[in-house]
């Protein structure tokens, strides 16, 4: 009988003269431009018509610009997301479900300072009855006092507890800090608020804010796009108005500036949030800018994670990251720490921040971050639901899927150079933040290293 030999993983990897060398990355096969339609209906929303995938399904992304001024909007805003999809006058709740399921579907609503987003997918045989029950929601939600009055109550405790939460207040005190009292800053509405929103203010709100003219509707799936675009306009024929939807306000710029102590006493972990003004992605830097952030902290193998959670142990997770709004970039960085390594964190990031503007990426770095960068974006983009996603995030910043599909080629062209030049904007001058935790532990430390202030 001949006995089996079983070799552990180290020893297949290693051979008499050394370990087994690694086979180069293979290129990255390019995207293959898909079946696309892009046009403007006579009320105004665009929409995007994608056939992707040979799954037999549809993701639908629909985006009303969805903002205003008045300080109790946020609360209104999100009883009607929280009501939109719960009746009508031609279905209640359980028929609109019951539609739904019948083709395998489902539509999801979100609201945010910027906008209302409808969610869906669906069999593509059932494209029209999704695009059916939505149309039937646009133009004939009815709110009724009933469903509004037990959404509301669910929203007031939801909201009470989110507003106890750690990453909650932090993002809550970064926006405050970068922008003031800008409506982007209402993200999550006052509970009072909430409590004290009638079903007619939202059903007032629907009528004068749920629009097509200047909204964004993308259907990517195994659809004819043509088709596809021809139902949109038949069916959604009721949804018309002259006026616009409402578009965030343009935001200041971020300023540099001393970072932020705020107190919450007891805390025994704080949250560190810095911004910096970056660039739109219509911006012809922001290709480099992109490998940059990656370099300094946009991926696993990035040098702050490698600094403040590999080499160090300071946090378990640390991250930069850009936000987009209409016209503009910031780049955000953010890592949650036990009080006893705050400032330890914190000059650590700084640091990172001063070596990349001043310790241009290696060609290492770069072609790294580059590959991670192309692969990531065809990884993310080759479900439909991915796609779906991706072109409703470029549709608001007026792009569609030529700029999608030609990204990765300006990904290759970005030399190193124009990575360092780029790299420039992360110096720890241009940034400004928040620190959440318990003052009473933190601020001696914090107050050392300078450009720190408390509350």
């Amino acid at each position: 009988m001949t006995r089996a030999t079983h070799r552990s993983a180290e020893e297949i990897g290693r051979t008499e003269l050394g370990p087994r060398p690694l086979p180069p990355l293979g290129e990255p096969r390019p995207g293959r431009p898909s079946a696309t339609v892009d046009t403007v209906l006579d009320n105004g929303l665009r929409v995007i018509a994608v056939r992707h995938g040979v799954v037999p399904m549809v993701e639908l992304r629909l985006r009303i610009p969805f903002a205003d001024e008045a300080p109790k909007h946020p609360a209104r805003a999100e009883l009607l997301a929280e009501t939109l999809l719960t009746g009508t006058e031609r279905r209640n709740r359980v028929q609109v479900d019951t539609d739904l399921a019948a083709v395998g579907g489902a539509l999801n609503t979100i609201v945010d300072p910027e906008r209302l987003s409808i969610t869906g997918d669906a069999l593509a045989s059932g494209l029209d009855t999704l695009l059916d029950v939505l149309a039937d929601a646009l133009t004939g939600a009815v709110y009724r006092d009933e469903e509004v009055e037990g959404e509301r109550a669910r929203l007031v405790e939801r909201i009470t507890v989110a507003r106890s939460q750690p990453r909650v207040i932090a993002r809550e005190e970064l926006q405050r800090h970068r922008y003031g009292d800008h409506p982007f800053v209402r993200e999550v509405p006052q509970a009072d608020d909430v409590a004290s929103v009638t079903a007619e203010e939202v059903r007032i709100l629907h009528r004068e804010a749920v629009l097509p003219r200047g909204s964004v509707l993308v259907l990517v799936g195994d659809i004819d796009p043509d088709q596809a675009v021809a139902g949109v306009a038949r069916i959604l024929t009721d949804w018309h108005s002259e006026d616009s939807a409402r578009e965030l306000p343009s935001l200041p710029a971020v300023r540099g500036g001393d970072v932020r102590l705020v107190h919450r006493p007891g805390a025994v972990q704080s949250q560190l949030r810095f911004s910096a003004q970056a660039l739109a992605r219509t911006d012809p830097q922001y290709p480099a800018l992109q490998i940059a952030n990656l370099v300094f902290g946009g991926y696993f193998s990035s040098r702050l994670v490698e600094n403040i959670r590999e080499d160090k142990g300071y946090t378990y997770s640390a991250h930069s990251s850009f936000e987009f709004t209409r016209g503009n970039g910031t780049v955000l960085v953010d890592a949650d720490t036990a009080s006893e390594v705050t400032a330890a964190a914190l000059l650590e990031t700084r640091y990172e921040l001063a070596r990349l503007a001043l310790v241009p990426p290696t060609e290492s770095e770069v072609e790294s971050a580059r590959q991670y960068a192309i692969g990531s974006l065809l990884t993310s983009t080759a479900s439909q639901s991915g796609m779906a996603s991706t072109l409703m995030a470029l549709a608001a910043a007026g792009l569609g899927h030529d700029w999608l599909f030609a990204h990765p080629e300006r990904l290759r062209a970005i030399t190193a150079e124009q990575v360092a030049e780029a790299a420039r904007l992360f110096a720890p001058t241009a940034f400004t933040g928040v620190v959440v935790g318990d003052a009473d532990k933190l601020a001696d430390e914090l107050l050392l290293l300078g450009g720190v202030v408390l509350s």
